[in-house]
């Protein structure tokens, strides 16, 4: 009960998100507009507001973004290693490949902040700050096998650069002044609501018409696969409590929402990336409650 009632609320405005984009007429200029107003100035003040109120301890953090990492290459190496089995064309397996190990940030922090509040939306901020550029570059590599200006984009990257302020000014040990927490505390809040939204606005569940054993595979890596690696190394390792829950939480996570825009803008298929994005945070709906529960 305990945490089918931490998880309701955010999937609940999952849902509002689903019906909003369902019964209204705002076109998708509206939506387009929304995203990036999260995702450059939202989003990025809640991480970095974040990271910045963290006390690092680097032994035990060291070990906990270990965890996390491990079980990011985990799931990219399984994906290599189902395409000589698993019938598909070549680009249609290349464009779903990214969502066995991709996440979604915006669930990410809104449970992460319902579990454990600012130490834990820190936690959670850290293994974004080093998931990001690790699977945005399997991700480019699987659909071109090159890296072209992934450097210069990953630099301009406003996640990145919000996370990596945030644990530069953590360190030096420096305070936010009072006006300045207060003022990023709420933009943080408003990013999740909104982020939640807009994953539900983003469900599409037609255009798979091929590779449904793919799309198990692939669903079966990110969901089940690499969490259970992320708890197995935590269990090893010896985490506390709190880092085994959102290392295990983060890598449970349904795929991010801009799978389908880097399949596209890279000449993908779209509309299976789309479908596995939906498909994903579907079934998480079961599949995190239960890692959930196992960590608690």
């Amino acid at each position: 009960m305990q945490v089918a009632s931490l998880l309701l609320p955010d999937f609940s405005l999952i849902l509002m998100g689903v019906v909003i984009y369902r019964i209204t007429n705002w076109g998708d200029d509206f939506w387009t507009g929304m995203e990036k107003l999260v995702y450059y100035l939202l989003f990025p003040a809640l991480l970095f507001y974040s990271t910045a109120r963290l006390q690092l301890h680097l032994e035990t953090t060291g070990k906990f973004l270990q965890v996390g990492v491990l079980s990011l290459l985990a799931g990219i190496a399984l994906t290599w290693i189902g395409k000589p089995f698993i019938k598909a064309s070549p680009m249609t397996y290349e464009s779903g490949m990214q969502t066995a190990f991709r996440f979604n940030s915006y669930i990410a922090l809104a449970i992460a902040s319902r579990l454990a509040g600012e130490e834990g939306v820190g936690l959670m901020a850290l293994l974004i700050g080093f998931g990001v550029p690790l699977c945005n570059m399997a991700a480019v590599h699987a659909l071109a096998h090159r890296n072209g200006n992934l450097l210069k984009e990953l630099g301009k990257n406003p996640l990145l650069i919000a996370t990596g302020t945030g644990l530069l000014f953590s360190i030096c040990g420096l305070t936010l002044p009072e006006v300045a927490g207060a003022v990023l505390s709420r933009l943080g809040s408003a990013s999740i609501a909104l982020g939640l939204l807009m994953v539900g606005a983003g469900l599409r569940l037609s255009g798979m018409r091929e590779g449904k054993l793919m799309s198990a595979y692939f669903t079966a890596i990110k969901l089940l696969a690499v969490p259970a690696v992320a708890y197995f190394l935590g269990r090893r390792i010896g985490l506390q409590d709190l880092q085994l829950q959102i290392v295990v939480l983060f890598c449970s996570l349904p795929t991010a929402s801009s799978c389908y825009i880097l399949a596209a803008r890279m000449g993908g298929n779209g509309p299976v990336t789309a479908f596995l994005i939906s498909l994903g945070t579907l079934v998480s709906a079961v599949t995190i409650p239960f890692w959930l529960t196992l960590v608690h």
